[in-house]
């Protein structure tokens, strides 16, 4: 497909304890971006958006604001030019 590329992404600060996993999933099928996140042991999030470019780019900016209880300290994102071929958008555990 053509613009179809993909993010992936670490988010710092407390983003854990505060349903930024939950927020992200339902942002995330809100803007029709296939993929997954979830909580890594260190305290971060990890996460994986694909897509049409403007909707990654905009999950990506997203990932700055979080949910609501979210104090987010630091997106490092490692973009990609294509995706993993992700149906849909899932919390892994």
């Amino acid at each position: 497909m053509e613009n179809q590329i993909a993010a992936h992404c670490i988010i710092s600060g407390r983003v854990q304890g505060v349903f930024y996993r939950a927020e992200t999933q339902r942002a995330a099928q809100k803007a029709g971006v296939n993929g997954w996140v979830r909580n890594l042991a260190d305290g971060n999030v990890e996460a994986f958006f694909e897509g049409p470019k403007d909707k990654v780019d905009a999950m990506v900016k997203w990932c700055w604001q979080g949910s609501p209880g979210s104090e987010v300290s630091n997106v490092k994102v490692d973009w990609k030019d294509q995706g993993q071929g992700q149906k849909g958008f899932c919390v892994r555990y």
